[in-house]
């Protein structure tokens, strides 16, 4: 089975700390870039949607769309 390209971290940045002068960075990866996208084109998928679930679905079509353009 294959991995549904997710686009990798959308915001990814590292919290650096401090503990007995030692300074360590870790990782914050957050959301996906697919559920960013799908969160930016929920909004235009609303409107011709007949329901939230109907607009969901359209979002996450849309998003990878985008993610497989991207490839191009």
């Amino acid at each position: 089975m294959s991995k549904r390209n997710d686009g990798g971290a959308a915001f990814p940045h590292a919290i650096e700390e401090s503990w007995g002068g030692e300074r360590s960075q870790t990782p914050v990866y957050g959301m996906t870039l697919r559920d960013w996208f799908a969160g930016q084109a929920f909004a235009s998928a609303l409107f011709e949607a007949d329901s939230y679930e109907q607009a969901a679905s359209r979002a996450y079509e849309m998003a990878d769309a985008m993610l497989k353009a991207r490839e191009s």
